[in-house]
């Protein structure tokens, strides 16, 4: 763990990679970058610039079509990856407005202007902090690390003994493929990505640690649960920390915010979306809490204050429908837990910000509040009744089996060409060409161009990263679509011949 301690003005700096750049090479702003009347007039702050840039965004619009916790639902109220992420990034503006003007947090820090940046940074990065999940989910990122686990003989054994380069892959995270993503992946015009600023980068990085230095043992720091960067970026990385006065293994305050932001809306979105798909009703999940949650005083504050107004509104003389009372309380009990877990982590950054500043918080921040024992018990109610539910796990399974016969078919395409030592050569067979061809523009440009510190990774690295690029890209339907339209066009061509371990 990095014990050097950091500064709000540090921590919210607005800075960005591509003017620093310029700065170093001497390098002429292009048309983007230039001075111009619009410009001038800009009211925004740099990090407010950042939540537009994440907003319209294309891969921020394909969430709508990712899975949250119910693949390819019907019901179009049922939360999906983007209308999760709006709701991680409202809490998080919610939380970062009362510690910015209630609790003047880095009021100290007056040339940072925290009190418009650090809302706009904990809406930005919840806003963004989904961009890199593939497909379907938690279920997409394991059918990912099982086909290169199950490959890794033919596929990553020519990555030679770095750890970390193997590691990348056989531990893909969806959270390193969003920082790709924004510092890479979507094209402006430029080699920068979204050229977010230090500050959003930082926040975004829920797990500050390279893939081989994981460690899932309860005793390490959440930091290091997961990884969040690629060996390709990791000179971003320490750019991002160099700018904001962290490093390796520590997290931005800010990211432990966002975090719990995230679990907020998960355990309890996640329910109220349980309940709304019939899976249970408002009376179970209350009888659940009370049963689980007994003793704990928000908890029971929570149930009490819940049932007393489902009481009410039954008896009421709008004689509700069963499926409205049951709607119409659960939209009640959101409120209520949402507002007291919001509280409880509020309270708990306030009580702890000398211990962020240190690097010495170990769990998350929910964990360590008075909020703890709601959160634990709605996501067991979720665990029991939405994520183990027969439908949920159906069409999981589905989207398992799908990315990895993408991935069979990709691979070939990637690997199939003329000459192994130029990544754009011709591909041999019709098949490969057709598949290789739709790839995103974008990403084989990257692939075959790489900047000068990609370019010295292996050849073989930067063929897996293209796989995981296009795959992380998809959206639910247009892999299912994708696969059912190339499997039939597949004919002749063998992937036997490229070793590839199939589906059983």
């Amino acid at each position: 763990m990095n014990e050097t301690k950091c500064q709000w003005g540090e921590l919210l700096n607005e800075g960005r990679r591509k003017k620093d750049f310029q700065k170093l090479t001497g390098e002429k702003s292009d048309r983007r970058d230039s001075p111009s009347p619009q410009k001038e007039r800009d009211p925004r702050t740099e990090i407010e610039r950042d939540y537009d840039r994440i907003l319209f965004a294309t891969p921020t619009r394909r969430l709508a079509d990712k899975t949250q916790v119910f693949p390819l639902d019907a019901n179009d109220s049922v939360r999906t990856r983007l209308t999760h992420s709006h709701e991680v990034s409202n809490l998080g503006r919610s939380i970062g407005t009362a510690l910015a003007f209630e609790y003047n947090i880095a009021a100290s820090a007056t040339s940072a202007r925290p009190q418009r940046n650090l809302p706009s940074l904990l809406a930005a990065a919840g806003l963004a902090h989904d961009l890199g999940n593939p497909p379907f989910g938690h279920q997409g990122e394991m059918a990912i690390q099982s086909w290169f686990a199950d490959n890794k003989d033919i596929v990553l054994e020519p990555l030679g003994a770095d750890p970390q380069l193997q590691f990348d892959f056989l531990h893909f995270e969806g959270n390193a493929q969003g920082f790709r993503l924004v510092t890479r992946l979507q094209l402006l015009n430029d080699d920068f990505g979204l050229d977010l600023t230090y500050a959003t980068l930082s926040a975004m990085m829920k797990y500050p640690t390279r893939s081989h230095e994981t460690s899932k043992k309860g005793d390490v720091s959440v930091a290091s649960k997961k990884h969040g960067f690629f060996k390709s970026e990791e000179h971003i990385a320490n750019q991002v920390w160099e700018k904001t006065g962290l490093g390796i293994g520590k997290r931005h305050p800010a990211a432990y915010l966002m975090e719990a932001c995230d679990d907020i809306a998960y355990v309890v979105l996640d329910a109220e979306d349980a309940v709304k798909k019939g899976l249970a009703s408002f009376s179970d999940l209350l009888a659940f809490l009370r049963h689980h949650g007994r003793g704990d005083p928000i908890v029971e504050w929570v149930v009490d204050v819940s049932q007393s107004k489902h009481e009410s509104y039954r008896e009421s003389e709008s004689q509700l429908s069963p499926a409205e009372l049951n709607d119409v309380s659960m939209q009640r009990f959101r409120v209520y837990a949402i507002g007291e877990l919001v509280k409880a982590a509020t309270r708990a950054f306030i009580d702890n910000e000398g211990r962020f500043f240190a690097g010495l918080v170990q769990k998350p921040l929910l964990e360590i509040s008075l909020g703890e024992k709601l959160r634990k018990t709605l996501k067991d109610f979720s665990y029991k009744h939405a994520y183990t539910h027969r439908s949920v796990l159906k069409v999981e399974l589905e989207g398992y089996n799908v990315i990895r016969g993408l991935m069979d078919l990709f691979w070939a395409s990637i690997v199939d060409r003329r000459d192994q030592e130029k990544a754009a050569s011709d591909r041999l067979h019709p098949f490969s060409r057709f598949v290789y061809g739709r790839i995103s523009e974008n990403y084989r440009r990257i692939f075959e161009n790489p900047i000068e510190e990609v370019a010295k990774l292996p050849m073989r690295y930067r063929e897996c990263q293209l796989l995981t690029d296009m795959l992380s890209g998809m959206t639910d339907s247009f892999a299912i679509d994708l696969y059912k339209e190339l499997s039939a066009m597949q004919g002749d061509f063998n992937l036997h011949n490229f070793g590839i371990v199939r589906v059983k």
